[in-house]
């Protein structure tokens, strides 16, 4: 059992040094439907799938249920599931209002089986030219690092909420959204963007922390917030974060790959076949933070 990445070399027109570089993103991995993990749990339980599927909806339910009203809930075997908000910081009172809030957020925390779980599957990476043509396959040395949603960005102590608040000291990547991340999402174009000419979808784009950064397309124009673009349309991200911070962007939930170079970081997607929540956050130092809008 392996986590499959692609390292293609493409160019980066972003960053201070620009040029052909080898950019990592996820392999695309197809989902699995819903009757077939019933079918795989029936297997392994002797219970019937039938059965699993009603207790699995009832259970889903309870969750949905609990979740709505404030309660942080576990999910057997995972971890815990709960919502939040993120939100800009005030210092007036008479300042506090829902506008105040940029997104609601799923947020999802593993336990330590799965986070172990994770650490100890290797990374296999196949590396691609700018045509697509394999160059070399190696398997992952890295140090299995997991990133802790309980206190936001990695175990390394860095921030991925920036300045920005939620509901609750979890400030993670939102966890379980498997159809809107990297499954089904940023890293598709290539293959669904000869079905989709001609439609657009829009990319929401949100941006904390105390750093600057800027997302871009293949002409180098700045793409805003509710921006229409083409499924498999290539995104740029630059980020300069704040000093000493480790900047962070996710795509529906899941991470988006930034490599540092000269105190910059880069990092690239395509553009999902659906509307889409990009969210960059530039680091954080104590005592506040800014929205850049």
């Amino acid at each position: 059992m392996a986590i499959k990445v692609i390292a293609q070399r493409r160019e980066v027109k972003l960053g201070k040094k620009p040029g052909m570089k080898f950019v990592m993103r996820p392999d695309l991995y197809i989902p699995i439907q819903e009757k077939k993990v019933f079918a795989e749990a029936s297997t392994h339980s002797g219970i019937s799938a039938g059965v699993i599927k009603a207790a699995w909806d009832a259970a889903g339910e309870v969750i949905r249920t609990w979740a709505t009203e404030g309660h942080s809930v576990p999910l057997p075997g995972l971890g815990t599931m709960r919502f939040g908000v993120r939100s800009k910081a005030v210092e007036d009172l008479e300042d506090v209002k829902t506008s105040l809030i940029s997104v609601r957020r799923i947020i999802f925390t593993p336990n330590v089986d799965l986070k172990d779980e994770l650490k100890n599957t290797s990374i296999q990476i196949t590396c691609l030219d700018e045509d697509g043509n394999v160059l070399k396959r190696v398997t992952s040395g890295d140090s299995g690092e997991i990133e802790d949603n309980e206190n936001g960005g990695s175990e390394n102590g860095s921030t991925e909420n920036g300045g920005g608040s939620s509901t609750g000291s979890d400030t993670g990547n939102g966890g379980n959204q498997s159809q809107g991340g990297s499954e089904q999402g940023g890293n598709s174009g290539s293959q669904s963007g000869d079905q989709n000419q001609g439609t657009t979808y829009a990319l929401t784009i949100t941006k904390s922390g105390t750093g600057t950064s800027s997302v871009k397309n293949d002409s180098e124009e700045t793409i805003n917030s509710g921006d229409s673009l083409a499924s498999g349309a290539n995104v740029y991200i630059a980020v300069t974060p704040a000093q000493g911070q480790i900047p962070t962007a996710t795509l529906n939930g899941e991470s988006v790959s930034l490599s540092e170079n000269d105190g910059e970081y880069v990092g690239t997607f395509q553009m999902p076949a659906q509307a889409s929540s990009l969210v960059i956050n530039s680091g954080s130092v104590s005592g506040g933070s800014a929205d850049q809008n």
